[in-house]
């Protein structure tokens, strides 16, 4: 392949054939950039057994792993039939061991080696620095205008804190966010964390120690830069190393322990509103407690595999598998089939450099596709209203009629449910979906909102003014923190190929921050226009304006590998949108609204490739059809059926 392609090279149309069986292909195709048919497809399905054993031999003698040559040739054959791997014959049929591995990891999903859980651990560690960033400065609002000469009731005061505390956002949204992509390029991913961590650890002592408030905005501008570096790696990072089946509950733990860092900021701020009127150096400079473990525990995770196969270290990226994997089969499996995966993106993407690669955003359609996905999901956390809460929350209390211990204890609650909420994401974001979570979660944050700002107008003097105030807005974040919380880094993590992952999260984050930047800067003076009440249903209303650009623009995305998710977003937006509108909107009015039955909805997606529950309820088909056929061989085997629970079909040995 020539290494600088021409725009129509790149932009040709790449497509698959579809198998009928491993024997034969079938003259369908999939085209990646415009999946008119919705399909999905393995990129091994309808290769002949022998080409595929072919392919993996010249595999790997390429790349330096002939030493896992029998490995790879079960792994490859995994791949090319998930489904059927226990009828593998000849030299790469699977051991006992191997089918039984194969087996628990659809049946006990969450049985992975320490490795996995360490790294998922240190990316946790990441976002509980980004959510006690975010809230050092909530409580310091309180008291630092006053000191540096900028508390005055005016609009040029009150913009003044407001850029003070927007700092961190604007370093993120136009430079952090986007050194993450070189920094990725020449360090890989746990260098630029380690590098970001560096950036999240030392400007808080300089926040903590500012004379004034321009020492103050500059160490928070710096800060910025490792949040936007941190926050556009970390969720990728996470995202390449888990498994599909969970990969949607470890990502999100980004927002679980954001949600986390959050609390704890808001639990430091409150310990320190006694100490004097230092209590704000305190509360910026206590943010750099979970800065410290991250810079220490990143170095021993390993590397992303998927990395490692980008930059065509293909050793490194197994020995990276054989740790984060149970058994060597699955991390063979893994390589190879991601590796084939990588070649069907090659083809479209082609040889890109930085600039290539951002332009590609809004260029090549699958690209542009996720590009418009994961722009609607960042912009719709901000357009939701919980940074509102975040940044401002003691101020907005304190605006409402709050002493300022009561303010500080009020967000000290509003941390925590933020937090304890964030823990049911953890099933339903790989069982219902990331879309399903954001559909159900907007309209209740909208209402609770509008119910928040209109309680607000109740008299400062009446008890129920500060009990019905708080109450909506803690009932708001026990909405947001199970659906717009976790899913908007988790859904941006994964929606772009290998080739653009960096640029691409780099763009989204940007996106997100850049207009917490907007919103930190002018909501102080949102609040001195508008009042509580003005500011309160002002974010009503943008939610459900996000409402519906999720329902047209964000497709499912649960329990796929990454690289099926090339398929996903091949499908034109037009396609989308059409499916949404016409089919699947009426079927739900009908169905929910009207009480008619319509019958089941056709689905959009036509999947090839299973899910989690298709991997369950054949693997006891299969398990059934093997028990049936072995006992009308004389085999002492039985199968006690439940048809209503395939979870409770079991395969018992007489004894």
């Amino acid at each position: 392949m020539a290494e600088h392609k021409t725009e129509d090279t790149i932009m040709r149309r790449y497509e698959i054939p579809i198998a009928a069986d491993s024997e034969a292909t079938s003259p369908d195709h999939i085209n990646l950039n415009s999946n008119l048919d919705a399909k999905i497809r393995n990129p091994l399905a309808g290769i002949h057994r022998d080409t595929l054993l072919r392919d993996v031999t010249e595999f790997a003698a390429a790349k330096g792993l002939t030493d896992v040559l029998p490995l790879l040739k079960k792994g490859a054959l995994v791949a090319q039939d998930p489904g059927n791997y226990e009828d593998i014959t000849g030299e790469e049929a699977l051991t006992p061991e191997e089918v039984e591995v194969l087996r628990n990891e659809v049946l006990h999903k969450w049985r992975h080696p320490t490795a996995l859980y360490i790294t998922i651990f240190t990316c946790s560690v990441g976002a509980a620095v980004q959510g006690w960033d975010q809230t050092g400065s909530n409580g310091a609002n309180l008291s630092f205008p006053a000191v540096f000469g900028i508390g005055a009731d005016t609009n040029h005061d009150t913009l003044l804190v407001g850029l003070v505390n927007s700092a961190p956002y604007i370093g993120s949204a136009f430079f952090g966010c986007w050194v993450s992509d070189p920094l990725n390029f020449y360090l890989g991913r746990r260098g630029a964390i380690f590098i970001s961590a560096i950036f999240c650890f030392l400007p808080v002592f300089g926040s903590a120690l500012s004379q004034n408030w321009e020492q103050l905005f500059v160490c928070r501008l710096l800060l910025g830069f490792g949040m936007g570096a941190k926050g556009s790696t970390i969720p990728i990072y996470a995202a390449e190393n888990a498994p599909a089946a969970i990969r949607g509950a470890l990502v999100m733990s980004w927002q679980l322990w954001t949600a986390f860092g959050i609390f704890l900021g808001t639990c430091a701020n409150l310990a320190m509103v006694n100490v004097g009127k230092y209590a704000w150096r305190y509360q910026l400079g206590s943010a750099f407690i979970p800065a410290v473990p991250l810079i220490l525990f990143i170095y021993f995770c390993p590397e992303s595999p998927r990395w490692c196969m980008k930059k065509n270290r293909y050793v490194q990226a197994y020995r990276s598998l054989i740790k984060l994997r149970n058994n060597p089969l699955q991390a063979a499996r893994d390589l190879y089939y991601i590796h084939a995966q990588l070649e069907v993106e090659h083809e479209i993407i082609g040889e890109s450099n930085y600039f290539s690669r951002f332009a590609q955003l809004f260029t090549i359609p699958r690209v542009r596709r996720a590009t418009l996905a994961s722009f609607t999901v960042m912009i719709a956390q901000q357009m939701c209203g919980i940074n509102i809460i975040a940044f401002y929350s003691s101020t907005i209390f304190k605006n409402s009629g709050f002493t300022d211990f009561q303010a500080l204890f009020a967000s000290f609650g509003f941390g925590l449910i933020n937090f304890l909420f964030a823990f049911p994401a953890i099933w339903t974001i790989d069982t219902f979906g990331r879309r399903a979570l954001l559909l159900f979660t907007f309209p209740n944050m909208a209402w609770s909102l509008l119910a928040a700002g209109l309680c607000a107008l109740i008299d400062v003097n009446n008890k129920a003014h500060l009990g019905l105030v708080a109450l909506f807005v803690y009932i708001f974040a026990m909405f947001y923190s199970p659906g717009e919380g976790p899913v908007p880094f988790a859904y941006s993590a994964e929606v772009f190929p290998l080739s653009h992952r960096e640029v691409g999260m780099g763009w989204a984050v940007a996106t997100c921050l850049f207009w917490a930047t907007v919103l930190t800067m002018f909501l102080p003076l949102m609040l001195h226009s508008m009042g509580t009440t003005g500011v309160f249903c002002f974010y009503a209303g943008t939610n459900i304006v996000a409402l519906v650009m999720i329902f047209l623009w964000v497709p499912e995305t649960k329990q796929r590998t990454l690289e099926e998710l090339d398929y996903i977003f091949a499908v034109p937006t037009r396609t989308h949108m059409r499916y949404q509108t016409f089919e699947a909107l009426p079927w739900w009015f009908n169905t929910w609204i009207l009480r008619r039955d319509v019958g089941e909805l056709r689905p959009l997606y036509q999947f090839d490739t299973s899910t989690d529950q298709d991997r369950i309820d054949a693997l006891y088909a299969a398990d059934k059809a093997r028990a049936e056929k072995n006992g009308a061989n004389g085999s002492d085997l039985q199968v006690e059926n439940n048809t209503s629970n395939h979870s409770d079909e079991i395969v018992k040995e007489k004894m």
